[in-house]
């Protein structure tokens, strides 16, 4: 039987324990996001979307990265990374460099103020995951829950790269 059935209204469907659970999820990370957004700003000069595009880059290392992949690492559209590494080239944390493996391709890698921010921002955000995110938990529930977070994340990964289909042009 299809269990959608069981829910005939309004006021079930908001009492439902997946629904409720997924809300708290939705607001938890809502909140998380907030705090730790909000700090990485205040401390370090940078929006939590700049942060993990420089962590990408970060990991990427030399000689860096398409715009493309970029795009696809953070499920923007190329255009949105576009306008994305044209404010943090303005604020000279990234540059634009050419693709030694294609003479019209541009790559973009860290500067040096960059990976400084990198450094610095990952020091912040890693002292505020601890205080926002892990502190509340039962130190016995962390390994278990960041475990189920990795198989959750895995899981809609798949079903992202399902879902929003890669062109040349980036994420549609």
């Amino acid at each position: 039987m299809d269990e959608r059935a069981e829910i005939s209204t309004a006021k079930e469907a908001a009492a439902d324990e997946l629904v409720l659970a997924f809300g708290r999820l939705q607001g938890a990370a809502n909140r998380l996001e907030y705090i730790l957004g909000r700090a990485l700003e205040e401390e370090c000069g940078v929006s939590h979307v700049m942060f993990e595009v420089l962590l990408i880059l970060g990991r990427a290392g030399e000689p860096g990265l398409s715009m493309r992949a970029i795009a696809q690492e953070q499920v923007l559209t190329t255009g949105g990374a576009t306008r994305l590494v044209d404010r943090m080239e303005a604020a000279g944390l990234v540059e634009r460099a050419e693709d030694p493996g294609d003479r019209r391709g541009r790559l973009v890698r860290l500067t040096p103020r960059g990976e400084e921010t990198t450094v610095a921002a990952s020091r912040v955000h890693v002292e505020n995951i601890r205080r926002y995110f892990l502190a509340p938990l039962p130190a016995e529930d962390r390994e278990r829950f960041a475990e189920d977070l990795r198989t959750t994340s895995a899981g809609v990964g798949e079903a992202c790269s399902i879902t929003f289909a890669v062109t040349p042009s980036g994420v549609r």
